[in-house]
């Protein structure tokens, strides 16, 4: 699916957003099979997190017609008994949506584990007595699916945690991530100057308050103050959810023919 994702969202970026039923079947048709028709990738989408609607025979990618301060954003921050999740797990989940630069729902929970690693607790401080009773990896994930909507992921240095959930998602049967990414570190690096930009020394640089670091939830907040402080110096052309998600990858002659524009 991550094919027709990034297919389709090339594809949407091209046509200002709007795709007329030809070219998404163009698109969508190539990655079929026999259990998969075009009609049952739509429903696959949606169910993923990809912001896509379908309305008077066109579909539209969402976030190029919502500003980026009305879209939704689940910031979200994990830790796990390793880095590798074909070998390790989620053991804490935290994540806050956000609107309106206002926190809107929380989520926040252990994960069922049978094996944490010393050199973890000593890192997280999280305990194996914390994780006995906790909710099952697929609960806590397929709470995690549904809290997240079709919000835009946000995390700090976030293909990790894309990639470790992702991985998690498939192999629970909750599909791929459709959720448009947004990583805090390279919005950070496009809005605000830092000696650095890992989240330990944006906490005390912004003067960030937080409970503990390396904590799931704790996390997630200090990443949403990081956005918070990038959106403070976002440019004017800078609109839409998706001009934003765009300029947090653009490079700096982008953003100089954007200015003249």
């Amino acid at each position: 699916m991550q094919k027709v994702f990034n297919e389709l969202t090339q594809a949407f970026r091209k046509y200002n957003g709007v795709l007329s039923e030809e070219k998404y079947a163009d698109i969508v048709n190539k990655h079929t099979t026999l259990l998969e028709d075009s009609d049952t990738i739509f429903i696959l989408l949606q169910a993923s997190g990809y912001p896509i609607s379908h309305n008077n025979n066109t579909y539209r990618l969402n976030t190029c017609f919502t500003s980026h301060k009305e879209q939704n954003y689940c910031v979200i921050d994990i830790e796990t008994n390793g880095s590798k999740p074909g070998t390790s797990q989620v053991i804490e989940i935290g994540a806050i949506m956000i609107k309106n630069g206002e926190v809107i729902d929380r989520l926040e929970t252990f994960v069922e584990c049978a094996f944490l690693p010393e050199y973890i607790t000593k890192i997280t401080g999280i305990e194996p007595t914390d994780l006995m009773g906790a909710p099952s990896r697929k609960e806590a994930l397929t709470q995690l699916r549904h809290f997240m909507g079709d919000a835009i992921f946000v995390a700090h240095n976030a293909d990790f945690d894309y990639s470790f959930l992702n991985a998690s998602f498939e192999r629970f049967g909750l599909g791929n991530i459709g959720n448009p990414k947004l990583c805090t570190i390279e919005l950070a690096r496009r809005t605000f100057e830092s000696e650095r930009y890992g989240l330990a020394y944006l906490i005390d640089f912004l003067g960030i308050e937080t409970a503990t670091h390396h904590r799931a939830f704790s996390d997630a907040v200090c990443a949403a103050k990081v956005m918070e402080k990038s959106l403070e110096t976002i440019p004017e052309y800078v609109s839409t959810a998706d001009e934003l998600l765009q300029f947090s990858k653009s490079s700096r002659k982008e953003r100089r023919l954007a200015k003249k524009k």
